[in-house]
């Protein structure tokens, strides 16, 4: 899943060798995991709500909708509250907001009230925003600068391995509800009742969460005081955005923002795909199983990538992998069975390199101006909001999802061309 760099670069002036901070780099690495996690379970969370409150599949991409807004809204001014508060402050107020966000959970369950869960949904990613603008400046920062490389691609394993866990664990404990009813058949009363005791088991999982993001705060809290002269560059409120105007800084802008909303459509549907009686006809929970193999091919693939982009240009692997996106979505809409269901799973290996090359093709030699770059960069993850509402929008227009795929099949072709634009260096 997105993991995007902080827009706050990090600054080692002031920490020279690295900052000694015993004991809180497995917290940090911690954060990524729950961050790649977090996200993730928003494919898990879609059916269960689409079923709950009678959703059409725009009303359910909802969800993604709010969640990737907090990217929009959040990030810029996140990026100046921690310039104003520090890295460790920030983090712990991202980690504050994300519990605030988990608990919300408990009244929207209450109430059996979709808006809720959106509120709560959008105020979760307000604060994986804010964590996400301090954590790879504040890995950088844990350790001598020479390892800096290293720890992040650490760091960006334990995100990958999130949202390869958390889908899994999400579908045993949400999805595969015992009822022998519908939401469907129910109203009045013993619909809002029904969907209070199916919501149970959301609230469980993200109370969980909660606690766990407790444990993580209270200890990067204890290390609050640990990075001494911490310093930052001031910048204008629209810092950046006069990049765009820049040919390849600005297709590239537009490539991560189809990426990641093609990325998160897939995801979205990938279990009421699997469930269709010409695709594999699996039960809800077992499709929501094998979520875990879409995330788990893009953990796969950066292994594997992170080789092959040694030898090979960049923007040929990115135009490749697009390429083989298309052909994969293809071949799915156009299949049924196994086929089709494996098909749209490989989508994930292909996945794997998209994000990081796309970043660092579009900001290629913005020298000075590399920070600006990557806070608007963060902000084109905003693709994750958009692009999957115009989908579900499309699956109810058609009244088919093969249909509805049609829409990452033309981003991923668009990225393809931005590889093809970039294989030459800027």
């Amino acid at each position: 899943m997105v993991s995007p760099a902080g827009t706050v670069p990090p600054h080692n002036e002031a920490s020279g060798n690295g900052v000694e901070a015993p004991g809180l780099q497995p917290f940090i690495f911690a954060l990524f995991f729950i961050f790649g996690g977090i996200t993730s379970l928003n494919d898990v969370l879609i059916p269960k709500l689409k079923e709950l409150f009678t959703l059409n599949y725009t009303q359910a991409m909802l969800v993604q909708f709010c969640f990737f807004t907090a990217y929009l809204i959040i990030g810029i001014p996140g990026a100046k509250l921690v310039k104003k508060i520090g890295y460790m402050r920030g983090a712990v107020v991202g980690l504050a907001t994300m519990m605030a966000g988990c608990l919300l959970f408990i009244p929207a369950s209450h109430n059996a009230t979709y808006s809720i869960f959106l509120l709560a949904l959008f105020i979760l990613a307000g604060g994986v925003v804010m964590v996400q603008v301090v954590a790879n400046p504040l890995v950088s920062l844990l350790g001598p600068p020479e390892t800096a490389h290293s720890r992040l691609t650490f760091a960006q394993a334990f995100n990958s391995l999130g949202t390869t866990v958390f889908p899994f664990v999400g579908a045993l404990l949400i999805l595969g509800s015992i009822a022998t009813v519908s939401a469907a058949d129910l109203s009045g009363v013993a619909l809002n009742e029904y969907r209070r005791v199916e919501s149970r088991a959301i609230v469980h999982g993200y109370l969980s969460l909660a606690a766990a993001l407790g444990v993580v705060a209270a200890v990067v809290w204890m290390f609050r005081n640990r990075l001494k002269g911490e310093v930052h560059e001031a910048s204008a409120g629209l810092a950046g955005f006069d990049l765009l105007k820049r040919p390849r800084f600005g297709f590239g802008a537009l490539s991560l923002f189809l990426y990641v909303g093609a990325e998160v459509s897939i995801g979205s549907l990938i279990v009421n795909y699997l469930m269709q009686s010409s695709v594999m006809g699996l039960s809800e929970q077992h499709a929501g199983k094998l979520i875990a193999y879409y995330w788990g091919g893009a953990m796969v693939g950066r292994f594997v990538g992170s080789v092959v982009l040694r030898t090979i240009s960049p923007g040929k692997v990115l135009a490749f992998n697009a390429a083989m996106a298309v052909i994969l979505i293809s071949i799915s809409t156009n299949s049924v069975g196994l086929v089709a269901g494996v098909a749209l799973l490989a989508v994930g290996l292909m996945n794997s390199i998209m994000f990081p090359t796309i970043f660092a093709l579009g900001c290629e030699k913005l020298g000075s101006r590399a920070a600006d770059g990557s806070g608007i960069m963060n902000v084109a993850i905003f693709g994750g909001a958009i692009i999957p509402l115009l989908t579900g929008a499309l699956a109810d227009i058609s009244n088919s999802l093969s249909v509805a795929l049609a829409v990452p099949m033309i981003c991923y072709a668009i990225i393809a061309s931005f590889g093809i634009y970039a294989r030459h260096a800027a």
